[in-house]
């Protein structure tokens, strides 16, 4: 993980599906958890989602706080 993964968290947003365009930080842990029972997807949206559900999945949302406000 690198600080410009974190970043992207709060910046890119979903691509497609049911939460297209909603920022990945925004995601819903059990969209997330899907993705971890059923596969990521490829390339940088699959290792950015992945990052997310650990991120979820272990209480750790709030770290990406101070990163919202300085991109906004």
């Amino acid at each position: 993980m690198q600080t410009k993964d974190l970043e992207l968290l709060v910046t890119r947003t979903m691509p497609y599906g049911k939460y297209k365009g909603r920022l990945i930080a925004d995601l819903p842990g059990n969209y997330l958890n899907w993705f971890a029972r059923n596969g990521f997807p490829p390339g940088e949206i699959g290792r950015l989602l992945t990052l997310m559900q650990e991120l979820d999945h272990n209480g750790l949302k709030p770290l990406l706080d101070p990163l919202r406000q300085t991109s906004t």
